[in-house]
């Protein structure tokens, strides 16, 4: 059975269509959406059903955990545990936009979501569509990017429904993305000030660094 495709507007998107995304993510379904990179993989992710379902979709390797997006610094804080003052600097210059950030989990999430790593990757993304839906559902959403293991990633929703139409019940098609690179990974989960950049994406190296050693 194909995906259906739920249009909605990328910069308002409608009250209704975000109210009916929201009620699949809570009866468990996976559902794609546009970020501001590429379309991810969307669930509630203390939903371990559809958390196991989206590694299985992607013939995804276990041990690797799944991002989040969140829709505001707070709620980063409510996910985290141990927060460190280089999340403040790095929020305050990034997000909301294509950086993902690491840090250590707090309780909120089970051990499954975080892939038994005890760490979280969060990140803001600047699209109003997943930001729309994260405020409507009231917790953090899955970003796993919408694509088969190995397969490139997907900019638009046609790309979503030809690799992985037939295994999700939702594609929301935002049109195209703004972005055709992944999000620069910083890992703050090392502690003691310590940092680490784990993927150069849309920020540059040089940007982060600028940041953190101010």
């Amino acid at each position: 059975m194909s995906a259906e495709i739920l249009r909605v507007h990328p910069d308002e998107p409608q009250t209704d269509r975000i109210d009916y995304i929201v009620s699949c993510l809570r009866k468990g379904d996976v559902v794609a959406m546009p970020t501001d990179t590429f379309y991810g993989l969307a669930v509630d992710p203390v939903n371990l059903h559809a958390v196991e379902n989206i590694y299985r979709i992607k013939s995804r390797q276990k041990q690797k955990p799944l991002s989040l997006l969140i829709a505001s610094l707070s709620q980063a804080y409510e996910l985290a545990r141990d927060t460190d003052p280089l999340l403040d600097k790095l929020a305050d210059r990034f997000w909301p936009g294509p950086l993902t950030i690491i840090v250590r989990a707090g309780t909120k999430l089970p051990l499954r979501s975080t892939a038994n790593t005890g760490n979280v990757a969060l990140r803001i993304p600047d699209a109003a569509i997943p930001r729309a839906v994260v405020e409507r559902l009231g917790l953090p959403i899955t970003a796993t990017a919408a694509n088969l293991q190995g397969a490139s990633e997907c900019t638009h929703a046609a790309c979503v429904r030809d690799q992985i139409g037939d295994r999700i019940p939702l594609i929301v098609d935002g049109g195209p993305t703004g972005r055709a690179q992944p999000t620069t990974i910083v890992d703050l989960s090392l502690g003691e000030g310590r940092w680490e950049i784990l993927r150069e994406g849309a920020i540059p190296t040089h940007e982060i660094v600028m940041v953190l050693q101010r």
